[in-house]
């Protein structure tokens, strides 16, 4: 949520730097701006009205002791306070309605966000290592796998419809291998600290992270518990803190988590969506930093070479590049995006969105922390996916598939796999 003082003050700046992203949004911060000023005239009547009937409360004191009628000034403190509460149920309609609509503006691009319309237009940071060569057709996951009994799509539509999959075998063993290996990875190298979160939560924590209200129709709801499964773990590790004053040495805050993570929206078929590509349920590496504002943006850089170093460890071709104003996503302020090489697509896969968020998801959740000098401050909330699996299941089974059918196991993941190869 963006703070209302830099609308206050800055209004014209905010309107051209959130026209960047494109979409109208000038009108909102216009209905916040108009709402605010509303809201502000009414206190100051409210103040003058207490002011008022406490100066006329007195002189109706005095006046009972000179032995004096007082009961049209008594009528008239009575008028001034069915007004003040008048204004108190205005006020606080006010602010709920002026709350939705800071909820429904999206975050500021960073200044030094490039500006472009869509993703076509986001720039390339850098690439590492090269497209795998082989000595015959690559085949894609769906073919390795399938002839290999890994994933069996038929009976997740059985169980519960299209866009869910059943792995088996070698492939869920290949799954397990791949998270415990990441988990490994982020909390003994680089220094994360694990967690294990519910994988339900309530409203408030996705309106924390600014899922909600913009993203209502793509998370599973339980009305009759008004809980909401997490479309990442970024929803419950990040809420951890929600409503809490965090002292400056405890920052910055470093949580890896696995989960299950569950979306709605899987997207219309065709190339790009076609086997695990987009799932309604798929397993999830998450990456979560707390940090001050002057250092946030290292610690995006810092987040981003800790996804990188899993690609780089398994081997596997990849590129960065930095999202544009055009495709950035609602709550963050600054996003690359990690993309893996999948021969048997042709075509780089995202596997990691590595975002900083600013104080825009602090600022729903009422996060803050005391800086050095006892000066609550709000903080900066960052993440990133560490990796997401089924795309990194996709790019391994691709990229490490041989003539016969069977797929090595890369070297670093062989302690988790407890083998060399499948099939």
């Amino acid at each position: 949520m963006l703070d209302i003082r830099l609308l206050r003050e800055n209004p014209d700046s905010i309107k051209q730097r959130l026209a960047n992203r494109g979409g109208e949004h000038a009108s909102l911060v216009d209905q916040v701006l108009e709402i605010d000023t509303q809201r502000r005239s009414a206190e100051t009547e409210r103040q003058k009205l207490q002011g008022d009937r406490n100066r006329i409360s007195k002189e109706i004191g005095i006046a009972k002791k000179n032995g004096q009628d007082t009961s049209a000034i008594e009528a008239e403190v009575r008028g001034i306070g069915t007004r003040i509460d008048e204004i108190g149920r205005d006020a606080d309609a006010s602010d709920v309605k002026q709350r939705d609509l800071l909820l429904s503006i999206p975050n500021l691009p960073h200044e030094a966000c490039p500006v472009g319309h869509s993703a076509e237009e986001n720039p390339e940071v850098r690439v590492w290592g090269t497209k795998p060569a082989f000595a015959f057709e690559p085949k894609d996951h769906t073919a390795i796998a399938g002839a290999l009994g890994m994933i069996d799509f038929e009976a997740g539509v059985k169980i519960t419809g299209s866009a869910f999959v059943v792995y088996k075998g070698a492939g869920a063993r290949l799954e397990r291998a791949l998270i415990n290996f990441l988990l490994d990875l982020h909390t003994m190298q680089h220094g994360y600290q694990e967690i294990s979160p519910p994988l339900l939560v309530k409203p408030e924590c996705l309106v924390g992270t600014g899922q909600l209200p913009k993203f209502g129709d793509q998370v599973y709801h339980s009305p009759e518990d008004d809980l909401y499964l997490i479309p990442t773990a970024e929803v419950p590790v990040t809420n951890l803190h929600r409503e809490e004053i965090v002292s400056h040495d405890k920052l910055p805050i470093n949580y890896a988590a696995y989960t299950p993570c569950f979306r709605r929206e899987a997207g219309s078929a065709g190339l790009g969506t076609r086997g695990l590509i987009r799932m309604h349920q798929f397993d999830k590496v998450e990456l979560v930093k707390i940090t001050t504002p002057e250092t946030s943006v290292a610690e995006l850089e810092t987040l981003t070479g800790h996804a990188e170093n899993v690609l780089q460890l398994l081997g596997l071709h990849y590129r960065v590049i930095e999202l544009c104003t055009g495709d950035i996503g609602f709550g963050s302020t600054k996003t690359y995006d990690i993309e893996v090489w999948a021969p048997g697509q042709g075509a780089f896969l995202e596997v990691s969105s590595c975002s900083s968020f600013g104080d825009y998801q602090a600022r729903r959740m009422n996060l803050r922390f005391k800086d050095e000098n006892g000066k609550n401050r709000i903080p900066h909330t960052l993440n990133g996916s560490g990796t997401a699996l089924a795309r990194l299941f996709v790019a391994l089974v691709e990229t490490y598939q041989q003539a016969d059918g069977s797929i090595l196991i890369p070297e670093a993941l062989r302690g988790h796999f407890r083998a060399e190869k499948i099939g």
